[in-house]
């Protein structure tokens, strides 16, 4: 797989993201279902942003781990959010695991009115390739 990077600018790598990604030539393709801050029981978390947050990366890095591919594998991200504001106010969690993992990936953030449990802040759906 040959991956490559689009940036025709640089403000937007302080967020977490690139313009855009092209694959050629990849051996599979991983399409995940959004992962919201759900514990391994199904239950829905009714915790802050932040923590919310901190369980959704996980669960990312949980379902990537199972597919065997690495989280520096992902290639686009959505962020699905019903608290804008909430969401940047923690933004740095998700911009530090963008970098601990080496991720550079094309990103959208998208605010909803509600996501699957009312308790629900935020969710993420990732695509990963190798």
């Amino acid at each position: 797989m040959e991956k490559r990077i689009i940036n025709p600018w640089q403000w937007q790598a302080k967020n977490g993201y690139v313009q855009a990604v092209e694959v050629a030539q990849p051996t599979a393709t991983l399409y995940c279902a959004g992962q919201a801050a759900i514990d391994a029981d199904g239950q829905p978390s009714t915790g802050d942003m932040s923590a919310q947050l901190r369980q959704v990366l996980g669960n990312v890095e949980q379902v990537i781990s199972a597919a065997g591919y690495h989280c520096r594998d992902i290639i686009r991200f959505t962020v699905y959010t019903t608290a804008t504001a909430e969401l940047f106010d923690c933004f740095d969690l998700l911009t530090t695991w963008v970098a601990r993992h080496s991720i550079q990936a094309a990103g959208t953030m998208v605010e909803v009115k509600v996501l699957a449990y009312d308790s629900l802040k935020v969710e993420m759906e990732v695509t990963a390739v190798r």
